[in-house]
């Protein structure tokens, strides 16, 4: 079996990959993250061995984007022990590069920018993006380093930090009406 995919099954707790454990992560046990990283990773593996595998590995792939809601690109360089928390709105540019042991949660967004941090992010090994998190552009995120749910990153991270969201800001102006319309009105 590549390593690439045993890496990625010890994550999620399947210390040896076996052809029964293969079978249940496709028809038996619902593993989004695993599933979409193993046909990944074999489309990785044949793109430049055997199109006609490659093909039919891409076409696969294509198929588990639409149903589960990952839109990782096949060109995107993920290094061992990947590993998807929750399926659902994940967006990563093919030109990204991450790192070994790296945990992606649902609604993260690693992707380019055209401003004055033209390009795309780099993930170093063992981060963790929370929940909606976004890096954009040309960025590096530091080895051991945990960005919090919710917030955008435009900048170079440390390694061994952790970043957090800023404090919401409360406006006192009810602006509901420009975003609520057609209102139901119950009748008495």
């Amino acid at each position: 079996m590549d390593s690439l995919i045993t890496s990625d099954f010890q994550r999620h707790g399947i210390k040896k990959v076996t052809l029964f454990k293969l079978f249940s992560v496709f028809f038996l046990l619902p593993n989004p993250g695993l599933k979409y990283m193993t046909i990944f990773r074999l489309c990785q593996k044949y793109r430049t061995k055997n199109k006609l595998l490659f093909y039919f590995y891409f076409l696969w792939l294509r198929s588990l984007k639409v149903k589960y809601g990952f839109d990782i690109s096949y060109r995107t360089k993920i290094g061992a022990g990947f590993y998807i928390g929750h399926f659902g709105g994940i967006v990563i540019h093919g030109d990204t590069i991450i790192g070994n042991n790296c945990n992606i949660s649902q609604g993260v967004t690693l992707g380019v920018s055209n401003s004055k941090n033209q390009g795309s992010p780099i993930i170093e090994d063992n981060v963790f993006l929370g929940p909606n998190a976004c890096v954009f552009g040309n960025v590096k995120i530091g080895n051991n380093s945990v960005i919090g749910a919710n917030t955008v990153i435009t900048e170079n991270v440390p390694s061994n930090c952790t970043v957090v969201n800023q404090k919401n800001n409360v406006i006192e102006k009810d602006l509901s009406e420009y975003y609520i319309h057609n209102k139901f009105v119950k009748e008495d």
